[in-house]
């Protein structure tokens, strides 16, 4: 069933899907009504979807518009919020569907509202993006700055307890498990969080600190904690991390195979 996602993800698809859910499932009709039938596009499902009132208490407090101004705005970052939903579905084996992932998971709602959070922070609206981060964080358990940066194609897996510090930069096809830190050492000024090259894989409760480098297509072992820089196409594993050797799969972050033994060369 997997296969039929390997191409690009379509709007219409979603659409169908949601369709089907709601003939089988009448009682999530009025939800998929309301998230996903009634609008025109991607854009305004996703603006509506991130705008939840559960998340945003305030009533006066029109997200919706702020965010729909910053899609306009900003194509690109409904452009890469399309890649993220393609690569949750893509990489996670529980996965079969574009709509639960758009409706239900999580780190997939945490990774879209730290993207309108940022714009907003580089358009100089700061409290208000700190007040989308601390409202995430209060929910979802996930707390990403809003002056971090984010690639594109990005797999948040489960995502309580993920902490992203201000200056950290994740690049392309990155996938993050529960409980990742990308942290500071202490009050250095500047540059001060980890860099993630791309296609690289965090385990479960990895800690990465201070202004360091793990290099493109990586793993960081669950329950690490790495305190200098990963050479590129390595494993780094242990407490704190030391290298354990180069692996050969080129893309960690699509495999998530988290078991690399026989992948060391």
């Amino acid at each position: 069933m997997k296969e039929r996602y390997h191409n690009t993800f379509t709007w219409e698809l979603l659409r169908e899907e949601a369709v089907e859910v709601a003939r089988n499932e009448p009682t999530l009709k009025n939800l998929l009504d309301s998230q996903i039938l009634k609008h025109p596009d991607f854009d305004h499902a996703l603006a509506m979807l991130l705008a939840n009132p559960c998340i945003f208490v305030h009533e006066d407090l029109n997200l919706y518009q702020t965010i729909i101004e910053v899609f306009e705005n900003d194509k690109t970052i409904v452009d890469y919020a399309i890649c993220d939903l393609t690569a949750v579905v893509e990489k996670d084996p529980a996965t079969e569907t574009f709509l639960e992932v758009f409706l239900f998971f999580k780190g997939y709602h945490s990774l879209e509202l730290y993207r309108i959070a940022h714009k907003l922070w580089l358009d100089g609206k700061r409290y208000l993006a700190y007040y989308i981060q601390s409202r995430v964080s209060q929910l979802y358990g996930v707390d990403i700055h809003p002056s971090a940066q984010i690639g594109k194609g990005t797999f948040i897996d489960h995502a309580t307890g993920l902490v992203v510090g201000e200056t950290a930069i994740i690049e392309d096809n990155v996938s993050i498990l529960h409980g990742v830190t990308l942290g500071g050492t202490g009050k250095q000024s500047g540059k001060r969080h980890p860099t993630i090259r791309k296609n690289c894989l965090l385990g479960a409760n990895a800690t990465v600190l201070g202004n360091i480098v793990v290099g493109e297509s990586s793993v960081i072992g669950a329950g690490s904690v790495v305190l200098h820089t990963v050479p590129a196409h390595s494993l780094a594993a242990g407490v704190p991390a030391v290298n354990k050797g180069n692996i050969s799969i080129l893309e960690p972050s699509n495999s998530m195979d988290q078991i690399f033994d026989d992948y060391i060369i």
